[in-house]
């Protein structure tokens, strides 16, 4: 097979996995020194997704074959899609030559099972040795790590990759058990929290001697290669099981508790040829999936609990307005908030002001009271933010009563960022 037809075909079966982001790992730049790529830097050309999802990377599959036959993968062993291998000295010139040619800032690399989880692991290590070692290659690298394959060999893929991940799959074991029977949740686990430890050892190796109470008199030892600098990160399904919103924050909430996770990624289920009967017929909505991104930045950035974002009775977030907008509207008694005398909690409970406000109306009301021409300075967006503060200039008389509800939400349609 021709190189483009298996590019054509490993990138198109590439494009269910979300978790590709490229930030958070240390500097490197070859700008100053021998060596190819940089993980920083300007002039990348992006691409974008169909659902709006920015792709900078080279982010391909080593092969879609599978010897796993998960319901809901395309690639399963059962399904009748056109199959593909890549050598792993295509990988590393297809790397090479994008990068060579400014389309990508690095590689993301995933694989179906072919032999075994530890052969196939060893082949997405080498494409990773060999890009580091033989090509000096310094951009970003991210690899889909097999949670069956040994101990040694995530090891190893830590070496190399800036960026882990281990996909859960689905938010509980009972549907993984039942789309998925050959996958081991508990083993997923385990890996995951291998990879936590090396990289807080990493982490620990890395920081200043005073910084980790060490004697100053104490032998120096050599610190171990980085790992991860990135860190890990995982994905699950939206969707194709019955598991409501609720559980699948549970489950995020869980995992970025026990293995500080980077990020969980949301994937909206899409249905694929040939489908078993247990999977939906429809996607779900895009939506849903937006919504658990922003729930998921409300537990990590906002100080909200897992258990207090979703406040309806079914376990599901709301479709027509973001989840800090709901739970204000189910929590009106709590506003509205004074901004020249809430603390920063409270603060980043008002809909319509993100973190960076939140930090800059702190700033401003050291030295004056502040006004509605400061929150017109910060950008906020008005209508969304002033039914729920208080102000020199502005003075709700009441709470938002059930009665204003329908003219407000139809005020702040479409109105606010993404994450506010």
């Amino acid at each position: 097979m021709q190189l483009d037809r298996k590019l054509a075909i490993l990138a198109d079966a590439a494009k269910y996995d979300a978790s590709c982001a490229s930030s958070g790992t240390s500097k490197r730049d070859s700008s100053k020194s021998k060596g190819i790529g940089s993980t920083e830097g300007s002039g990348i050309c992006h691409s974008y997704a169909p659902d709006g999802r920015c792709i900078s990377l080279l982010k391909i599959l080593l092969t879609n074959f599978c010897v796993y036959d998960c319901l809901y993968c395309v690639n399963r062993v059962s399904s009748n899609v056109p199959r593909a291998r890549f050598s792993t000295g295509e990988v590393v010139n297809l790397t090479l030559d994008f990068y060579r040619r400014n389309c990508i800032e690095g590689l993301f690399l995933s694989s179906g099972i072919i032999r075994s989880p530890d052969y196939t692991m060893e082949q997405v290590v080498e494409v990773a040795r060999v890009l580091r070692e033989d090509h000096d290659f310094r951009g970003y690298i991210h690899l889909k790590t097999i949670p069956e394959a040994s101990e040694e060999l995530l090891a190893l893929a830590g070496r190399y990759a800036d960026r882990l991940s281990i996909n859960i799959e689905l938010p509980t074991v009972q549907s993984l058990a039942a789309l998925a029977p050959e996958k081991d949740g508990a083993g997923i686990r385990r890996s995951m929290a291998r990879l936590r430890l090396h990289i807080d050892e990493g982490a620990e190796a890395a920081r200043p001697a005073a910084a980790r109470s060490q004697p100053m008199l104490a032998p120096r030892r050599a610190r171990p290669p980085r790992f991860a600098p990135a860190g890990q990160s995982t994905q699950m399904i939206v969707g194709a099981d019955a598991s409501s919103d609720r559980a699948i924050l549970s489950t995020s909430a869980s995992l970025y508790g026990a293995y500080r996770l980077r990020r969980v990624y949301y994937s909206a289920f899409s249905p694929i040829p040939d489908a078993a009967r247990a999977l939906p017929l429809m996607a779900p909505p895009l939506v849903r999936e937006h919504r658990l991104y922003q729930a998921d930045w409300l537990m990590r950035f906002y100080g909200f609990e897992q258990s207090e974002i979703v406040v309806a009775d079914d376990g599901m977030l709301s479709l027509e307005v973001d989840p800090k907008l709901a739970w204000a509207l189910a929590h009106r008694e709590q506003f509205p908030v004074d901004l020249d005398r809430a603390p920063k909690e409270m603060l980043l409970r008002v809909p319509g002001l993100g973190v960076k406000t939140v930090l800059r109306l702190l700033r401003a009301r050291r030295v004056r009271r502040l006004s509605i021409a400061d929150l017109e300075r910060a950008r906020v967006p008005l209508r969304k933010v002033l039914p729920f503060v208080v102000v020199a200039t502005h003075h709700p008389r009441c709470t938002l009563d059930a009665a204003e509800l329908p003219r407000h939400m139809a005020a702040i349609g479409g109105q606010g960022s993404l994450f506010a």
